[in-house]
């Protein structure tokens, strides 16, 4: 895998793994009991997340992205799964 692959395959890991993580911890206006007063408030949304820690969860995507990537980079480069073997074998026409 060249270095532009390993870049792309990266970024695409990482975008599909900040989706999966972006929920986890959310409590809304809704759910917490000491923010009633501000559900009432307007302009304020019931569902709308209190603190959303989006640094905290983009560095766990960064560290989850990373290791799924070295899994990745580790059957690419080993040869584990050949797709060139497989379209070798392949009927011509």
């Amino acid at each position: 895998m060249g270095w532009v692959s390993g870049i792309v395959v990266f970024v695409i890991v990482w975008w599909i793994v900040v989706f999966a993580v972006l929920p986890f911890g959310i409590r809304s206006l809704h759910e917490d009991e000491a923010n009633r007063e501000a559900i009432e408030a307007e302009g304020h949304e019931p569902g709308a997340p209190i603190r959303t820690n989006l640094l905290r969860k983009f560095l766990w995507t960064t560290l989850i992205a990373a290791v799924i990537w070295l899994v990745i980079y580790g059957v690419v480069e080993s040869d584990l799964l050949s797709f060139r073997d497989s379209a070798e074998q392949l009927p011509m026409r």
